[in-house]
């Protein structure tokens, strides 16, 4: 169960849903702020001005808004991320109650994790530099994600189930999700073309596409004539694009695949990108997903809407217990 992205959701769900912010807790205190940076106290343990504004950051970037924020909106945001750190933090003071035997490793397990997504150590430690992080920092970081990880996975989701019935319930109740529009799944060959090309280099991309189209049509591989000479990146899956509905591609590019019945290839098709030959793989009429097909997924969608829950009803629970201060700036 891909808990973490779990924790995130439930959080970001406890902090944005109420239209109008409550106390934070009964035992929430009023206090100055002090010179240290620290703008809130979970149990005694400080969350400081430059974690939340980090965090206001990430979140922000997330929701990738545009528009510049008002000052009040910009205070709206802080403390509803202050919201998400403080159902963090108490997350992970539960979760430290819990013992993890390997938590050294599964640290530098994370950590070597996430090096590696980057080409190089240059790269990574670059990065390391512009978040304003230290190494030690993000092993605190992974540190609590996984204590709060192993807390939700044996206090709540191992807890949690979804029946056949369940999923059958929300199935009859939510047919228009299920309904299906005609797709087609198809793979091309592009020989690209720049916008400013020339008519003489236009001739000769389709003059190009005009040959491979022959070998096509003469029986050569489809998928290997698109690995060798297509300029599309699905030049590496053979051209293949999956399956698309009406309206997912430009016009004379849906026209002509929707046209094709499985197996068929098209003529040359120009469109602003280039020249395409069109091979339809498969076609699925409009319909309705059965519910032997759709099962599996409402299961592990209605267990994430019940985690989702729990969270929640789990922090509020913690809240109470605990003491909170808030520090007035």
């Amino acid at each position: 169960m891909v808990v973490s992205l779990i924790v995130a959701i439930a959080l970001t769900g406890t902090a944005f849903s109420a239209e109008k912010k409550k106390p934070v807790a009964k035992k929430t205190t009023a206090a100055s702020a002090t010179s240290t940076g620290i703008v809130a106290k979970v149990n005694g343990t400080p969350i400081t001005q430059g974690e939340l504004d980090r965090a206001t950051e990430f979140m922000l970037a997330q929701s990738q808004t545009k528009k510049e924020l008002t000052a009040e909106q910009k205070k709206e945001a802080k403390s509803a991320v202050l919201d998400q750190l403080i159902s963090a933090e108490l997350l992970y003071q539960a979760g430290k109650k819990l013992k993890i035997a390997d938590i050294d490793k599964r640290i530098e397990a994370q950590m070597k994790l996430g090096k590696s997504k980057f080409p190089s150590t240059a790269e990574y430690d670059k990065a390391l530099k512009e978040s304003g992080l230290t190494e030690k920092e993000l092993e605190g970081f992974a540190r609590k994600e996984i204590y709060i990880n192993n807390l939700i996975e044996n206090e709540i989701a191992s807890k949690i189930t979804a029946t056949e019935a369940d999923a059958k319930k929300f199935y009859d109740d939510n047919a228009e999700k299920f309904k299906q529009p005609e797709t087609v799944q198809a793979s091309h060959i592009l020989i690209g073309i720049d916008p400013k090309a020339s008519a003489d280099e236009k001739n000769k991309a389709k003059e190009k596409a005009a040959a491979l189209l022959k070998r096509a049509k003469a029986g050569e591989d489809f998928a290997a004539l698109a690995k060798d000479n297509s300029t599309c990146p699905s030049a590496a899956q053979g051209g293949n694009l999956g399956y698309f509905g009406k309206g997912q591609m430009v016009p004379a590019f849906e026209t002509a695949a929707f046209a094709l019945n499985p197996g068929g290839i098209s003529e040359v098709v120009e469109t602003q990108f280039g020249y395409h030959i069109i091979k339809v793989i498969d076609k699925k009429p409009a319909g309705t997903v059965a519910f032997a097909d759709a099962k599996k997924e409402i299961i592990d969608y209605l267990k994430i809407q019940k985690i989702q829950q729990d969270i929640s009803k789990y922090v509020e629970k913690l809240r109470k217990e605990a003491k909170i201060e808030i520090m007035n700036s």
